[in-house]
């Protein structure tokens, strides 16, 4: 009996030790919460992160992605934020975070949710229909200078996005003043691009990777890009603002968040597996074919540099009279 007994608990202790070696991990479906509609560059995120962390079996549950556009991404962080202390529930957190909140859109801020780690740069880019008259960047600055009215950009999500403050800034960069700009926010990039596709609209400020597919297929003609140096792929041709003569570098982060209140096993379990999935083969694969600049960062210094985007930001959209002081 005692004998049976001491092996009764070596076993148990044994089937114990893992569980207690991993910690937490999920227990039920995983929602990953986009603030934009299907198809743009957040969404892609969204659903690239999905693949690899159930296709790599980083995940023993399920995952989902929920797409809840409106207010400029203040209905998914609303919708995120609502859900305190709940690990099973993550955001793909852009630079909307700190500008709704600079602008007043939103009451929500970056503060009021968990980092988990910072995944990627997605550097700006200037695209026109393929039939339009604006056939370089020297064109779009040409025509800037002369009237600003007379180029519709459209870009996503709201006003006061870094979509709208990259036009803002080439304008400004021009000798225009960016209240001129005519800004047409959508509520996604797919949106905006099928606007420009069709001919309601002049330009769209967006990132690379929307562009790729209709510049191959010859609809579409990117004149600028906002990266500190030229891409490779399709876009090799396309100079660079600086090129061009313009001080212009500017892009969006994309990150994971979670609501607040999580414990630090459980950002501990996140920031292991989203590590883990930006080693795999298939997302360094989709860096290179969307464009994205690697930047994966956890922790503290994560929450710096969040702490330093937000006063940079700040400054950006006071500067473009879009905020006050």
């Amino acid at each position: 009996m005692k004998t049976t007994h001491l092996v009764l608990s070596a076993l148990l202790f044994a089937a114990s030790a893992p569980a207690s070696a991993q910690g937490w991990s999920p227990q039920k479906n995983v929602e990953i919460v986009v603030g934009s509609a299907p198809g743009g560059s957040n969404d892609k995120t969204a659903r690239q992160v999905e693949r690899i962390l159930t296709g790599e079996r980083l995940l023993n549950t399920t995952m989902t992605v929920s797409n809840r556009p409106g207010g400029g991404g203040t209905i998914a962080f609303t919708y995120v934020n609502q859900r305190a202390g709940d690990p099973h529930t993550l955001l793909i957190g852009t630079t909307a975070l700190l500008s709704n909140h600079i602008l007043g859109l939103s009451k929500l801020s970056y503060t009021d949710f968990t980092p988990i780690a910072s995944l990627f740069n997605d550097y700006i880019v200037f695209a026109v229909n393929a039939d339009s008259p604006i056939r370089t960047g020297k064109d779009l600055m040409d025509r800037l200078k002369k009237d600003p009215k007379s180029v519709a950009t459209g870009f996503a999500t709201t006003l006061g996005s870094h979509n709208h403050i990259a036009a803002g800034l080439l304008l400004k960069e021009v000798g225009g003043n960016p209240r001129d700009l005519k800004a047409v926010a959508f509520k996604g990039s797919a949106e905006a691009i099928t606007a420009l596709l069709g001919g309601h609209i002049d330009l769209v400020t967006t990132a690379a990777g929307n562009t790729s597919i209709h510049v191959a297929s010859g609809k579409m003609r990117v004149v600028g890009v906002a990266a500190p140096a030229r891409f490779g792929g399709l876009l090799a041709n396309v100079p660079t603002w600086k090129e061009q003569g313009v001080n212009l570098v500017f892009g969006g982060w994309r990150a994971i968040m979670a609501p607040k209140g999580l414990s630090p096993a459980q950002v501990a379990f996140w920031e292991g597996v989203l590590r883990k999935a930006t080693q795999a083969p298939e997302w360094r694969a989709d860096l290179e074919k969307n464009f994205w600049s690697e930047d994966f960062v956890t922790g503290a210094q994560f929450r710096k540099d969040l702490d330093k985007d937000y006063a940079d930001m700040k400054a950006v959209l006071v500067d473009l009279g879009l905020a006050k002081e």
